[in-house]
């Protein structure tokens, strides 16, 4: 061994080569740091004294299955210029570290492909060491988001745990970046975001969120001149959901048990696009058999189809056109639910028709809300919420590749 292979394949710069020795399966490699290297740690002058020294050992990159260990000598200085009492710095390890930035970047790179407790035991490490690194890693490249070129962002919540566990998730829309993480689900959530967005004098074009009065009020408090856009997935879920209480209700106040057998196992039925529906299952004939029997049912269920067709309309105009006609005709079914429904899209009309302004939605954080589920599953949950929300910030650099 050789001082140029501590130089090139541990990254010791600086350092000489002593001696190698072999003590429980660990090869331990001995460097001495040149002596013209040596300098005061605060104004590098060479005017100094030697106050003794202390023997230290480091964890570096492994050899095979082979753990190494780097033995040095860290000198104490007394520097005659400035003044300081201090150990010599060190260039291939931080001071209150056992192991080099070496060791560090592989680490990083292997929790990349394998879980902290894969890379641990691979590298003969606490779990704790493996979580310290990366968590050090990602406080330092995206603990502060930058907020300065947002434009467009979706607002969403998503659960994290059994309970009423949430966070609000701020999306950036063009980048999919995660730019802001807040405790609950209510609007206090996003109180320091609106402060720090409002310190980086950053200019919001769009948001997308969903019908939630609670949204709804912070935007138009703290954003006044950005235009909200309803997401459209939120509203056909809305209705769907509304759906499945109509055919509940239904089912529980019909006597007939030929009627009940054919309303029973439509549930899916119902929520399915008509594309969707399976032939070799005769799912279409169950359908229009249910449908056949029961008006109201069936009024809702060819309203769910029409709505979906607002969204694919030529132009603004022409959505208007549609949304007022399907809101008139929702309205003279005379079926309670639709009626209220009815009258929510009405009174949300502005925001609904801003998707032809903003061709935006939440969906792009509906897909980072099931990364965000992956992730806690792969990790069996997350004691460290800090640790969750910084895994959250990296999750748009993180790639998902199928091996096998």
């Amino acid at each position: 061994m050789s001082t140029s292979f501590i130089y090139h394949c541990l990254g010791l710069v600086g350092y000489r080569y002593v001696k190698a020795d072999y003590k429980d399966s660990k090869m331990i490699i001995t460097v001495q740091k040149n002596p013209y290297k040596v300098c005061c740690p605060d104004c590098e002058s060479t005017n100094f004294i030697r106050r003794g020294k202390i023997t230290r050992t480091f964890k570096t990159l492994p050899i095979g299955k082979k753990p190494i260990l780097i033995k040095v000598d860290i000198q104490r200085i007394q520097c005659l210029d400035c003044g300081c009492l201090k150990q010599e710095k060190l260039n291939f390890s931080d001071p209150k570290k056992t192991y080099t930035r070496a060791f560090e970047r592989y680490v990083l790179n292997l929790v990349k492909l394998m879980t902290i407790q894969d890379v641990a035991i691979h590298l003969g490490i606490s779990w704790n060491t493996v979580k310290e690194i990366q968590k050090k890693f990602l406080q330092k490249h995206f603990s502060k988001p930058n907020l300065k070129k947002l434009t467009i962002i979706a607002i969403d919540e998503i659960s994290i745990g059994k309970g009423h566990n949430y966070l609000t998730i701020v999306l950036d829309l063009i980048t999919g970046a995660v730019v802001f993480i807040g405790d609950g689900k209510k609007a206090d959530s996003l109180i320091p975001f609106w402060k720090r967005l409002k310190r980086a004098g950053a200019k919001i074009d769009a948001v997308a969120i969903d019908m939630a009065p609670a949204y709804i009020d912070a935007v138009t408090t703290n954003l006044p001149n950005t235009t909200i856009v309803f997401d459209h997935f939120h509203i056909i879920k809305y209705f769907n959901d509304k759906l499945s209480e109509l055919r509940r209700k239904i089912y529980a106040e019909t006597d007939n048990l030929f009627h009940q057998k054919l309303l029973k196992g439509t549930r899916w039925l119902l929520l399915k696009n008509p594309e969707n529906l399976r032939e070799t299952k005769n799912e279409k004939q169950h359908l229009q058999q249910a449908l056949q029997i029961n008006q109201p049912l069936a009024a809702a269920y060819y309203l769910k189809e029409d709505l979906r067709l607002l969204w694919s309309q030529n132009n603004k105009d022409d959505a208007e056109n549609h949304l007022l006609n399907w809101i008139t005709k929702a309205l003279a079914s005379g079926v309670s639910m639709l009626k209220k429904f009815a009258k929510t899209l009405a009174a949300h009309r502005s925001g609904i028709l801003a998707f032809y302004d903003f061709k935006i939605s939440t969906a792009p954080l509906e897909g980072t809300n099931n990364k965000i589920k992956t992730m806690k599953r792969q990790a069996y949950g997350y004691r460290d919420k800090q640790f969750l929300k910084l895994k959250i910030f990296a999750l748009h650099k993180t790639k998902y590749a199928l091996i096998g």
